[in-house]
């Protein structure tokens, strides 16, 4: 049974997530005040669902940029997670010679390089010492990529790490809660398919209109 769309489009996620974390926000610190938020998200889809928070916030929204690391002849299939600096993350299996894991993984951070030379101008220069790192995607599949993001995130000196996505699958949930301080996600449907299953409208976002959330255009 396919399971039924929860959200319209990433607006919409976007919106309903930015209520749920600000929520979560207000029990901790009722006015905001003592908070120090940056809004990171996994581009290109997590940007439209991480620019309200960020403009509802009034902070800085960055990016952290990380691509799959897969079998050449199963690009869907996650073997790890790659940033564009070069923080890589394997899974649990690891079925390719080294040699084919080397060259996946330099295609990945290629790929991850790529897009944030595109994006960087549009990149706040913000300090994250001391603040509240609310990482944001559209979803979470197999969850490689949002943790090899954490991975870099847990260098920079912040208060806090929370990971805040629409939909989740249900068997990760456990293990992604152990990846940061807190873990805001919508739904955790069973079963779960694909993130893109859990919404009416999920077309590719496109360079330009990435770039336009980031700079919060």
């Amino acid at each position: 049974m396919i399971p039924a769309p929860l959200f319209r489009d990433r607006a919409d996620a976007g919106e309903q997530l930015a209520d749920a974390v600000i929520r979560q926000l207000a029990e901790i610190d009722p006015d905001l005040r003592r908070i120090k938020p940056i809004v990171y998200a996994l581009p290109r889809g997590g940007l439209p669902i991480a620019a309200p928070l960020a403009q509802r916030l009034g902070c800085p929204l960055d990016i952290i940029v990380a691509k799959k690391i897969t079998r050449p002849e199963n690009p869907e299939l996650a073997l790890g997670a790659v940033t564009a600096d070069g923080e890589v993350l394997w899974g649990r299996q690891r079925l390719l010679r080294h040699r084919v894991r080397q060259i996946a993984q330099q295609e990945a951070q290629a790929k991850a390089q790529g897009q944030l030379s595109q994006m960087a101008s549009a990149c706040p220069q913000v300090d994250p010492t001391g603040a509240l790192a609310l990482v944001v995607d559209d979803g979470i599949a197999t969850g490689m990529t949002m943790a090899v993001a954490v991975q870099v995130l847990r260098q920079r000196n912040l208060a806090q790490i929370w990971i805040c996505v629409p939909v989740a699958p249900a068997e990760l949930v456990e293990e992604i809660s152990r990846w940061c301080d807190r873990l805001v996600v919508l739904a955790t449907p069973d079963p779960f398919m694909s993130v893109s299953r859990f919404y009416e409208a999920f077309p590719q976002v496109e360079m330009s209109e990435a770039i336009a959330y980031l700079s919060g255009q």
